[in-house]
């Protein structure tokens, strides 16, 4: 009998909190009357809009009113989940439609492929201070010694649950999402790559999981199918974060920390973990959109995202939390949320530190399908929603 499954796919983003008023402005108390040049305030001056593309939550005010205040400039946000609606909006948009894109960095490529952004400057950044050499040469961010993209902050993904209905021994592993009692407990993030990545891992593909031939892909399918009796919706991002909220599903396949991370800061009986036969890693990069008359700024505005100020509002983003990615960044978290770097491992020696993980081959960078296409991919995906 063909099981009735819950989708949710359109529940739309979380409503933004209202964002602040900046009130410029001083007394006219003490002008002479007989004074005939006006009195001009800079801060009296219309800011100057910047149009972001990015994921929810990086155009708030948590992320931006302090560059805002500074530099007399308002983030206008155009929000996506997963980068295949990323690509699809830039493809519908006019050139320079947009200063600044927030990529999903194995989308980079494909975005500088298409010429939708601009070749910037590495001088203008701190690589050196960056904590791993591989995020200094993050792959896809360079082309024929080009860079095109700068990588602000990152996250794991793996077995994300409930810790009332999961033991932290039986997330250890994807099978997890077998368990008899999950039935229909099981969500989906709605976006293949993150889940079929995980199917593939389990399979036992490691480092090679996105580079299947037919044999491999078929299998992964077919792994894929088996949950499907599990599953109880497919979620965007306010459907992933509700549902694990309220206990409707107390499961989650493809997410991480990101999604968890500020529920369990709120009380909630959730964690993520990265499990044996590995994690997927997220990773997000600013480029700066071609034609964007806007450059300099954006220039200044992803030097602020580096600079331990940035980094601190970047790893307690309210949307959903991140790494830092410079040594600089990393202490200044330590000295601003001591807890916050202890839950999520950025000190040294915590066995979760996410730089521990990458050195030990236990996360991999996420990757687009390697011999077959996104399309493949997303028709599969398709196919599993439907079943």
């Amino acid at each position: 009998m063909k099981m009735t499954t819950k989708i949710v796919q359109n529940r739309g983003l979380p409503t933004p909190s209202r964002r602040e008023v900046l009130k410029y402005g001083g007394t006219a108390a003490g002008i002479a009357a007989g004074l005939s040049m006006p009195f001009v305030s800079r801060a009296w001056a219309q800011a100057v809009e910047i149009n972001m593309l990015a994921w929810y939550g990086h155009g708030e005010p948590d992320m931006v009113s302090e560059f805002e205040a500074e530099n007399n400039v308002k983030f206008k946000p155009k929000y996506y989940a997963g980068g295949d609606n990323m690509l699809g909006l830039i493809a519908q948009s006019p050139p320079g439609t947009y200063d600044i894109i927030l990529s999903d960095a194995e989308f980079v490529q494909q975005l500088n492929d298409a010429g939708y952004i601009e070749e910037m400057s590495p001088a203008d950044y701190n690589f050196d201070d960056m904590i791993y050499d591989d995020f200094k040469q993050f792959p896809g961010h360079w082309k024929d010694g080009k860079l095109h993209s700068v990588m602000v902050r990152f996250g794991h993904l793996g077995v994300s649950y409930n810790k009332n209905a999961v033991t932290a021994e039986e997330a250890m592993s994807y099978k997890c999402f077998w368990k008899p009692e999950l039935k229909g407990k099981v969500g989906h993030f709605d976006w293949h790559l993150p889940s079929l990545g995980m199917m593939s891992l389990y399979n036992g593909n490691g480092a090679n999981l996105w580079n299947l031939d037919d044999g491999a892909w078929g299998k992964v399918k077919e792994t894929t199918m088996s949950l499907r009796p599990q599953v109880g919706g497919f979620f965007d991002y306010g459907g992933t974060f509700n549902s694990l909220k309220n206990g409707e599903m107390q499961a989650m396949c493809g997410i991480g920390d990101w999604i968890t991370g500020v529920l369990e800061k709120d009380g909630a009986p959730v964690a993520s973990v990265v499990p044996k036969e590995g994690g997927i890693q997220w990773t997000e990069s600013y480029s700066i959109g071609k034609g964007s008359d806007k450059a300099d700024m954006v220039k200044k505005f992803i030097q602020y995202m580096l600079s331990p100020r940035g980094q601190v509002r970047s790893a307690q983003m309210a949307a959903y939390p991140g790494f830092c990615i410079t040594h600089a960044g990393v202490k200044a978290l330590q000295e601003a949320n001591m807890k916050e770097a202890e839950r999520t491992g950025q000190i040294d020696g915590a066995p979760n530190n996410p730089i521990t993980l990458v050195k030990e081959g236990r996360i991999h960078y996420r990757n687009i399908p390697q011999q077959q296409s996104l399309e493949d991919w997303n028709d599969f995906w398709s196919e599993y929603k439907n079943a």
